[in-house]
């Protein structure tokens, strides 16, 4: 496929891998359209290529992964100090690829509809399948998409949980393809955990999930941890593989929202706003 010519795709930080995943030598990736190189030197030094570009691509480490731009981004990676709180447990739960543009994947993460019957039993369950409403909105401050007051009962809202609660979320869009949500924390009462979804877009039509959780929980092991998260996202790949129009619509009026596509019809409006076409059917217009 042809390389992304959009500067407001290209002027964003990426994750590739974690850092402990890129072996020794070179390895090849994709990113937005172009083959990478990342190389490994003997003292453990880090750096990427791009095809058709005579310097290293600027790199960055955080949040246990290696983030690249091919553009020239106005800062560095979102705030987010959850991370670098002690007790935190930092689960790295892999990298999953899947056959959908990378805006989908976003988009599909801020829905609560689909918990009953996508999660059945873990995070939904019928006949708790109102979504209520609640708030969204683009913060100018800092140029995200905040969605807060949500709330949805859940069997088993995390793995450390022991019965069905009623979990409060807010979600949060950093950048286009980097979101997060906070979640009732079943281990301590007054504060969240966080789970991010960071996507790296191979291609329009095709990208690789980088789930991560910061997490309080001195319980579950980091396998039990991992697997559960790859559960969830596993069910969810299976939906969003087979969504048409693969690519994400941005005609008004192309999909009919509903009250609990609040979220999405924010995160859709931001995205027309710094014109983002990457990964949309507007590439084609």
């Amino acid at each position: 496929m042809s390389q992304c010519s959009d500067k407001a795709a290209l002027d964003q930080w990426y994750p590739l891998y974690t850092e402990a995943e890129i072996p020794f030598g070179n390895s090849i990736t994709r990113l937005l359209g172009s083959e990478l190189t990342i190389a490994r030197e003997k003292d453990g030094t880090v750096v990427v290529n791009a095809e058709g570009r005579g310097t290293p691509l600027p790199l960055l480490k955080r949040f246990g992964l290696v983030w690249v731009t091919l553009g020239e981004p106005a800062g560095g990676l979102f705030s987010l100090p959850e991370a670098d709180e002690e007790d935190r447990r930092v689960v790295n739960c892999g990298a999953v690829t899947v056959r959908a543009s990378g805006l989908r994947i976003i988009e599909n993460f801020l829905d609560m509809a689909h918990f009953p019957f996508v999660h059945t039993d873990i995070l939904g369950a019928e006949p708790h399948t109102e979504v209520a409403q609640y708030n969204v909105e683009i913060r100018r401050d800092v140029d995200e998409v905040w969605a807060t007051n949500c709330q949805f009962f859940q069997p088993q809202a995390a793995l450390s949980a022991t019965g069905g609660i009623m979990t409060d979320y807010i979600y949060r869009v950093m950048t286009p393809f980097a979101t997060l949500l906070y979640k009732t924390c079943p281990n301590a009462a007054n504060r969240w955990d966080v789970i991010c979804l960071f996507v790296q877009p191979l291609d329009p039509d095709r990208c690789v999930a980088h789930p991560v959780m910061f997490l309080i929980d001195d319980v579950s092991t980091t396998t039990e941890l991992v697997h559960f998260q790859q559960l969830i996202f596993l069910q969810d790949r299976i939906i969003l593989e087979n969504q048409r129009p693969v690519l994400l619509p941005m005609e008004p009026r192309a999909e009919i929202p509903t009250r609990a596509d609040a979220s999405s019809i924010a995160y859709r409006r931001w995205l027309k706003e710094k014109g983002i076409t990457y990964g949309t059917t507007a590439m084609a217009a």
